[in-house]
């Protein structure tokens, strides 16, 4: 990667950035303005050169920006200095809320912005309060997208990443877009933990996950509950919630009494997907993890997660201390870059909407046999195209041509492979197992088209023990620790629910890391971006500290050692819940006095007392109303919103991040774009099409792209091998 960085941080986002770049093969100058040396913060910034301490401001880092081809920010800094001095340098610069628009000045934390983005309050038991995701997931994402929207910007443009717009792409599953396809309102909270999700084993927690009918029915198999097959209401996610204790209690008579490895040998048999659900310290002795050497030691001894994808070149020796980069600087290009998209549920696509935003051409392929299963988590299901309003499907695929072909039929074997031969990239999330039976493996797909980037996302990777195992962003969130650190105390383990998009984005930036090595060489290369490890990358800070210290970090709420007090508290009205975080005196100070209040102790004295005094203030207070005045005080405090409220706001609407698009069938929808602002597209739009109705681009693609002629398309229709509706619903 031909890229000089620096980088001026101060959290994760701006450092995990850097990492990221660093470990994509490019020099990384990092602007050291205090002296940190946790284990944690050796992780982040390894790879890295280091100049400082340097006071932070723009005319220092002027000084150090002359030969660099990228600025990474996250300091709030003034760039105007900066970009003056450098005019052909690229800026990018991470904040909560985006540079520009009316809350672009507010104060807010990674807890405050779950709250504002619908994570918080779709968590968590119906009968207590709503909680935060364990971690720095919105840090780790706004990161993610901040280094794939470095790799493909322009010399001398400025990014403006946004953390909320970031975390709306990652910790909320499209919740407006329900509404707007015609769900139905739902009653009551809309926090919940999945059914059957982590549940009690004999010597431990294991974790299922049930997103198809066919897992759900073998899971009923698996617990010995063959009676309950014939239920409809349990079929269902809302019915199993519903009757929560009734069907718990059927899974817990079965699982109690049975050890995590004799359920899990169960589960594997049946192709249910479970896992053991873990503490960060016992991951290095999960055995496909030590056979494939995820876990990898630092120089200061402790273990930390690889680089979450493998390329069969790297394009920087892993190891090898980089030299600076002379000469222009090289970013990745997408336009003409043509995607083949073999993608489904919602990693996979994903990362291939990330790649359709900055200008690649992608083409969808399902079949009519076997569409997007992401078609069918449908909230039109009385329609007669029920397929076409699926939320997850419109909101992942916005920007992509659409085609169905029958892949166990040669027919559309053969023209899924001349779509390869004139394609640039592969990606596809199946189980390693399938392309090898489609007959698809790297070294046919190269020997047809030699300059081919083939990426595939596995659950857990291409070799070890786990290789075939079926795995969804719930399983890599349970086994990778991230699960253990997320709910309350006295309660098992939840999900923080964002493992799917994290690995979407990973698997993006490792696409253009193969497309900028490709440039090199002129050889195509094979990407391996496993699920799992893109998780694990996302957990390194309790996986590193429980390496280094022995510090195992488990289940807090909603309280955090590093801002006291902090939480969810009720307000007037029904399912009325405001956040607060204080990390400061001062603005314990402040927090007193909006509240008219006179603790009883000092802040860090007795957090259960202050919760109580607070909870007791709050309880009558408008919530809106409290938020406001606590943020012009300058303390971080937010509604929690629910995921269908989160996505309407001034703020979203002065940047943008949601673009209006008419679908065929489903109609106009506002549809999320990228999470940043670039200073060079002034405002244009990122999203070019709706997402394709099933079959959309049939004729389109296979007479102009492919040279068939009307009559062959109408014949393959005909036959079955292509079509516009899933089986059974012509």
């Amino acid at each position: 990667m031909k890229l000089n960085v620096l980088e001026v941080s101060h959290t994760v986002a701006g450092g995990y950035c850097g990492k990221l770049l660093a470990d994509a093969g490019a020099v990384v100058t990092r602007i050291d303005h205090e002296n940190r040396g946790s284990a944690f913060d050796h992780h982040l910034h390894t790879g890295k050169r280091s100049v400082g301490p340097q006071p932070i401001d723009g005319y220092t880092v002027a000084t150090h920006a002359a030969g660099q081809n990228v600025l990474i920010e996250d300091t709030g800094l003034d760039v105007t200095p900066v970009r003056s001095a450098h005019p052909d340098l690229l800026v990018v610069s991470i904040s909560p809320f985006g540079r520009t628009g009316p809350w672009s000045r507010l104060p807010a934390d990674e807890f405050t912005l779950q709250a504002w983005c619908g994570s918080t309050a779709s968590r968590g038991s119906p009968d207590r309060g709503p909680v935060c995701a364990g971690g720095r997931l919105g840090e780790y994402a706004a990161a993610g997208y901040a280094a794939v929207a470095a790799l493909t910007a322009s010399a001398g443009d400025h990014l403006d990443v946004s953390m909320l717009e970031a975390m709306l792409l990652t910790q909320n599953t499209y919740g407006h877009l329900f509404h707007q396809l015609g769900a139905p309102d739902r009653e009551g909270p809309v926090r919940s933990m999945e059914l059957p999700s982590v549940e009690p084993a004999k010597d431990g927690f294991v974790g299922f996950c049930t997103i198809t009918a066919q897992q759900f029915q073998n899971f009923l198999v698996m617990i010995e509950r063959p009676d309950l097959l014939g239920d409809d209401e349990l079929a269902t996610a809302a019915g199993r919630r519903r009757r929560r204790a009734e069907f718990l209690e059927a899974v817990h008579a079965w699982t109690t009494p049975r050890t995590v490895a004799e359920i899990l040998e169960l589960a594997d048999a049946l192709r249910v997907p479970a896992a053991p659900v873990v503490g960060p310290d016992a991951l290095p002795e999960i055995e496909h993890f030590r056979e494939r050497g995820v876990l990898v030691p630092h120089p200061e001894g402790f273990l930390r997660p690889r680089t979450p994808y493998r390329l069969t070149r790297g394009p920087v020796p892993r190891g090898e201390s980089p030299t600076a980069r002379t000469g222009r600087p090289r970013f990745v290009d997408l336009r003409g870059v043509r995607v083949v998209d073999l993608t489904a549920f919602w990693a996979g696509p994903s990362a291939t909407h990330l790649l359709a935003a900055l200008g690649a051409e992608v083409i969808k392929v399902e079949s009519a046999g076997r569409p997007d299963p992401m078609r069918f988590t449908t909230v039109r299901p009385e329609a007669d195209d029920w397929w076409e309003y699926g939320p997850i499907f419109h909101g992942a695929n916005t920007g992509k041509r659409g085609i169905t072909l029958d892949l166990t039929r040669p027919e559309g074997h053969d023209l899924l492979q001349r779509l390869i031969e004139n394609s640039d990239v592969l990606i596809e999330n199946f189980t390693p197992r399938v392309l090898d039976q489609l007959g698809l493996t790297p070294d046919r797909l190269h020997a047809r088209n030699p300059r081919l980037v083939v990426v595939r996302m596995p659950a857990f990777g291409l070799d070890g023990p786990w290789r075939d195992k079926p795995g969804f962003a719930q399983t890599m969130e349970q086994v990778s620790g991230l699960a253990w650190i997320t709910g309350e105390p006295d309660l098992p383990p939840m999900l923080p629910k964002a493992g799917d998009p994290i690995a979407g984005v990973h698997a993006a930036l490792a696409t253009l890391v193969a497309l900028d090595e490709r440039a090199t060489t002129g050889t195509g290369l094979l990407v391996e971006a496993p699920m799992i490890e893109a998780v694990l990358n996302v957990a390194a800070e309790a996986i590193v500290e429980a390496s280094a210290t022995g510090t195992v970090r488990t289940r807090t709420g909603n309280r955090d050692v590093r801002a006291v007090p902090r939480g969810v508290y009720a307000c007037a009205g029904e399912e009325q819940w405001i956040a607060i975080s204080v990390d400061a005196d001062e603005q314990w100070r402040d927090l007193a006095a909006v509240l008219g209040w006179t603790p009883r102790v000092g802040r860090d004295d007795d957090h259960d007392l202050i919760d109580e005094e607070l909870s007791a203030l709050l309880r009558d207070r408008a919530r809106d109303e409290t938020v406001a005045l606590l943020l012009a005080r300058g303390i971080r405090a937010a509604p929690v919103l629910t995921p269908s409220e989160a996505s309407t706001n001034p703020q979203l609407e002065h940047r943008r991040f949601l673009e209006r698009l008419v679908h065929p069938v489903a109609g106009p929808l506002d549809l999320p774009g990228p999470p940043f602002r670039s200073a060079q597209r002034a405002g244009r739009p990122w999203l070019t099409r709706p997402a394709p109705t099933l079959g959309q681009h049939n004729t389109e693609i296979l007479t102009g792209l492919l040279g068939l002629t009307p009559g062959d398309v109408a014949e393959l229709r005909a036959r079955g091998v292509i079509g516009e509706t899933p089986w059974g619903r012509e």
